[in-house]
């Protein structure tokens, strides 16, 4: 609905608010299983990417630096040697926390749609359930194929749009708007923001648009899946 779109400064106001519970509400709404999903989008990119030594990854939206801790990780236990990783995101509040967490890594202030960062400069760029809080999203997306180095990939995560009518559909979406606003709610002190994730799911393109967004600027996805009855969507592109 109209009235419900949020602005860019209302959603980074919500998540600075949700900052200090955001990690523990994202374990118990996804019981655990959205780690799994990162990981598997890790793996995925190294084997696709092929090189063992990467200049830099910039993890965008990176909230609280689960996925950036994905990155280091998964880089070691393949004998990976990636040099730089950095965060980047609007919200102050969630990166506070993730200083706590990765103090070693960079991380900067910044919107998707214009971030301080040279062309063709990264290896990899990725966004893990952010791309839909992008209020610019197409100038988010020309910027991920700006900063990105021929053949680099992007590693989008996302809740995107289910459009089926199926029972796993109707299950997911009474999980979403029934379910999701009470505990986020009880989790946070905040329901508004575990009210807000739901119709922004609900309000989203579908996995078909986001790739041909992708495409529009020059990203050819390479790998697309849909994982716990389509709940959350993993893409990679490369830069053509």
């Amino acid at each position: 609905m109209e009235e419900k779109k949020q602005t860019q400064e209302e959603i980074v106001k919500m998540f600075n608010d949700i900052a200090k519970t955001y990690d523990l509400a994202n374990r118990i709404l996804s019981m655990g299983i959205d780690k799994t999903w990162r990981r598997k989008a890790c793996n995925l990119a190294y084997s696709f990417y092929g090189k063992s030594n990467l200049e830099k990854i910039v993890d965008v939206a990176c909230g609280t630096g689960d996925l950036m801790i994905d990155w280091e990780n998964i880089a070691k236990t393949n004998g990976i040697e990636v040099e730089q990783i950095v965060g980047v995101d609007p919200s102050v509040g969630m990166m506070e926390v993730g200083k706590t967490k990765i103090p070693h890594r960079t991380f900067i202030e910044a919107g998707a749609q214009n971030m301080p960062l040279e062309d063709q400069s990264v290896d990899f760029i990725s966004i893990s359930y952010g791309i839909r809080n992008v209020v610019q999203r197409q100038q988010g997306l020309e910027e991920f194929a700006r900063v990105l180095k021929k053949d680099g990939l992007c590693v989008i995560l996302e809740f995107t749009k289910n459009e089926k009518d199926d029972f796993s559909a109707k299950l997911s979406k009474f999980y979403l708007h029934k379910i999701m606003p009470h505990i986020g709610g009880l989790v946070s002190k905040n329901k508004d923001a575990y009210t807000y994730l739901p119709e922004s799911i609900e309000n989203f393109i579908t996995t078909e648009q986001l790739c041909s967004e992708m495409r529009s600027v020059g990203l050819e996805p390479i790998f697309i899946k849909g994982y716990s009855m389509d709940i959350s969507t993993t893409i990679i592109a490369r830069k053509i």
